[in-house]
């Protein structure tokens, strides 16, 4: 009966998703444009074992999975052998593997390393993840990596490779270290002793798999050492899962996150990089193909969605990822060829962010096509130093190096505090020293020599004080925000620290939403231009529109807005220009373009050939 229901309800499902239209023609076969597509873009899915259980252990059950499947265009499958203490049978797996491959459908193993039952020890702290000091956990992963290796050609890791245990067997073993530096030590280790080397001696041809969750910036504090597993691994795949950023239940993160995160991953990790990786959870149809455009605009050329079960229940995104695929599929084929380009910001692996987490997914939502980097961006024309670049101890001859070659710097107060060589920095800055930790917020800031109320409150860190610099943009009457001295800014920020965290018992995402996607249009305008690079178009529009630029020159503009906005782009050359998603002419007055766009849209401006 329960298989029955079950059957019945995707059925209902296919009918309710549009996969079984009568007698589609070619263009609109999903599976055979996915196929036709894969050098350019492909989509996979994650099926988790609870769903490998319920799914394919049955006739009916393996026969509308495939059919779900192949109209959704999905041309790979990630199938998980263990979660939460549910280990999936070798036969099970090895039957399964054979009926999806059979439908022409490519296999991923893959794995949550998750405790539960008679599996492994589960860590002291606040999350479900496992304690990886203690023996047992060790083993038990190492015995079920042992049994699924030869089932499989490649395998990931799926987002829980990592600890914030705080047992006394874990606090024995960290001695004097802090606790980001044993836990990357352990993980670092746990990867080769527990995941690779056990798997690969069982098959020695198998490709193993980390993906990074979306978390970068406190990625260190719980294990993950981007400086070291990228070499270990034979593949990194990167979450850009950034949800709804106006709902607390997964942070208020911001669309551009996902872009940053993976970019930043690719820095690290070369040619390894490759799936992008996002999910349903908290999305509405809009959040969930956002997600995907994100994914493609930073590089990814496979789209790995979690997980199948919301393609069994159904979601509205669906219908938008399949009408939609052709237009990602020709982004991710010129991003290929022609990455975004723009201002840099500079992160080292491992470096810790203070006051400014997450600050360069706010950046990106400033209208600022805006890339991130692991290692100093010399060739950069316009350097972000957020408080996570004061890791690097050689930095200030960089930035006389840089300076000299004409290159805008943009420190935050953060940055300027705990870099080495502050003093000389803020000599640079025009800014006096040393700077004075007085946290301040406020609900209004003066746009235009008038009050302008926020939203939410906008939090610096610091009294920030000009000596040679000019006030470009202020709080109050004695509260700057950002200044200048020559071609050395200042911004005076705080997003979020540890403190913000603690105070609402957060441990990976945003805790709170804050003011700067609500700063008034003339302050966008004021930050752009700071921004601006030369070959760069000039962009008016208020926050929460991002304009991210090819190397070819041509821009992809998302409204993320819920309501129409306006926004009026000055190009660097006259000509005609064309909405590449859609073909559509876009119209213009020699250089200028001025455009209504719906709420939650986007537009790639080409030069019409």
């Amino acid at each position: 009966m329960k298989i029955q229901c079950y059957a019945l309800i995707i059925f209902s499902l296919f009918l309710f998703e549009g996969c079984h239209q009568p007698a589609p023609s070619p263009a609109d076969d999903m599976w055979s444009l996915a196929s036709a597509r894969k050098s350019d873009l492909s989509i996979g899915v994650y099926i988790t074992a609870q769903t490998v259980e319920q799914l394919f252990t049955t006739e009916a059950g393996r026969r509308e999975a495939v059919s779900l499947l192949k109209c959704n265009g999905i041309t790979k499958v990630y199938l998980e052998v263990h979660r939460c203490g549910l280990v999936i049978s070798p036969e099970l797996l090895k039957s399964t593997v054979s009926l999806l491959k059979k439908n022409g459908i490519e296999v991923v193993g893959g794995i949550a390393t998750l405790p539960g039952g008679e599996i492994g020890v589960p860590q002291k702290g606040p999350l479900t993840w496992l304690n990886w000091q203690n023996p047992k956990s060790q083993n038990d992963m190492r015995k079920i990596m042992e049994d699924a290796a030869p089932i499989f050609d490649t395998f990931i890791i799926d987002d829980f490779f990592c600890t914030s245990d705080t047992s006394d067997e874990s606090k024995l073993a960290k001695g004097n270290r802090s606790w980001s530096e044993y836990r990357r030590a352990l993980m670092t280790e746990v990867a080769q002793s527990v995941m690779i080397k056990p798997a690969k001696a069982k098959n020695p041809s198998l490709k193993i798999i980390i993906k990074y969750p979306q978390w970068y910036d406190r990625f260190h504090l719980f294990g993950y050492d981007v400086s070291t597993e990228p070499a270990l691994f034979d593949g990194v795949w990167v979450g850009t899962e950034t949800r709804g950023q106006y709902t607390q239940r997964y942070g208020f993160v911001q669309p551009y996150e996902g872009f940053i995160n993976y970019r930043w991953i690719s820095t690290l990790s070369g040619d390894k990089i490759g799936g992008a990786w996002f999910d349903h959870g908290d999305c509405n149809e809009f959040d969930f193909i956002e997600q995907a455009y994100q994914s493609v605009l930073s590089g990814a050329m496979e789209l790995v969605i979690f997980n199948f079960d919301s393609f069994v229940v159904g979601h509205p995104g669906h219908h938008l990822l399949r009408q939609d695929f052709e237009k990602l599929a020709d982004l991710a084929k010129a991003v290929a060829k022609n990455p975004v380009k723009g201002a840099t910001g500079y992160k080292p692996a491992n470096s810790d962010a203070g006051g400014d987490l997450y600050l360069m997914d706010y950046i990106g939502m400033f209208g600022i096509s805006f890339v991130p980097d692991s290692k100093y961006p010399e060739n950069s024309e316009v350097i972000l130093l957020p408080t996570q670049a004061a890791a690097d101890n050689e930095i200030l001859p960089k930035i006389l190096k840089s300076i000299d070659k004409g290159v805008k710097i943009i420190m935050t107060t953060g940055f300027l505090a705990n870099a080495n060589e502050g003093e000389k920095l803020a000599h640079l800055a025009g800014i006096k020293w040393p700077l004075t930790a007085q946290q301040t917020t406020s609900a209004t800031v003066l746009a235009e020599a008038k009050p302008h109320q926020l939203k939410f409150p906008l939090s610096m860190d610091y009294l920030l004080i000009p000596d040679e610099a000019t006030i470009l943009l202020q709080v109050t009457a004695t509260q700057p925000f950002m200044t200048q001295n020559k071609s050395v800014y200042v911004i005076n920020t705080h997003t979020f620290s540890q403190k913000d965290f603690d105070a609402v018992g957060e441990v990976l995402l945003c805790p709170r939403q804050i003011g700067l996607p609500e700063l008034p249009k003339p302050w966008m305008n004021t930050i752009r231009s700071v921004f601006h690079s030369r070959e760069e178009p000039v962009l008016d529009a208020p926050s929460r529109v991002s304009m991210q630029q090819l190397a070819d020159q041509s821009l992809v503009i998302h409204n993320y807005n819920q309501e129409t906005t306006t926004i009026n782009l000055q190009l660097r050359d006259e000509g005609s220009f064309v909405d590449a998603f859609t073909g559509k002419t876009i119209p213009s007055t020699g250089k200028n373009i001025h455009l209504e766009m719906a709420p939650r849209s986007r537009i790639w401006v080409r030069v019409k050939k």
